[in-house]
């Protein structure tokens, strides 16, 4: 039984799991964007996000912890060189998971993640979206600019009685 384990063993031993997961990760670095299940990819992303955390700060004891967990100068290298530099401002949720249907052999869930910082094409339609007003978020229309002079006080109208 599997009380209380919060780990999706996707039905391998240990060393198999995380030797697979050390090669998505590094795959994913260098790639930018892989397709594999839905299972694996949401443990790649609890895998890979606090590397990529650890690469906001290059020093020599970030990267032999990084390098320990990717085995890959190369990945390492990407990742603290241009990946660290476009994640510097974004405080979490380095990696987006987008579901592609299924496989047709095994009819497994597939999906595709990436890093988020390098889809431009998304990137592109966030910045159309912010752009282009809401219904709710229409800000009124500009008025056209008065001229300041002082304003003549309206006389002070009578006051009805009040009933009691």
């Amino acid at each position: 039984m599997r009380h209380g384990c919060k780990v999706n063993h996707l039905s391998r031993t240990h060393a198999h799991r995380v030797a697979m997961l050390s090669n998505m990760a590094t795959s994913l670095i260098m790639h930018k964007r892989i397709e594999t299940t839905v299972a694996k990819a949401k443990a790649l992303r609890v895998y890979v996000e606090p590397i990529i955390n650890r690469s906001k700060e290059d020093s020599t004891h970030n990267r032999r912890i990084v390098f320990s967990y990717l085995h890959s100068k190369e990945a390492v290298n990407e990742l603290f060189r241009e990946v660290a530099q476009k994640v510097a401002n974004r405080p979490g949720g380095y990696t987006r998971i987008l579901k592609t249907g299924i496989r047709h052999g095994d009819n497994s869930e597939m999906a595709i993640i990436e890093l988020v910082d390098y889809n431009e094409n998304m990137l592109k339609e966030t910045s159309k979206k912010a752009a282009k007003s809401t219904r709710r978020s229409r800000a009124k229309k500009a008025e056209a600019p008065v001229a300041e002079a002082p304003v003549a006080e309206a006389p002070a109208a009578e006051e009805a009685p009040k009933a009691e």
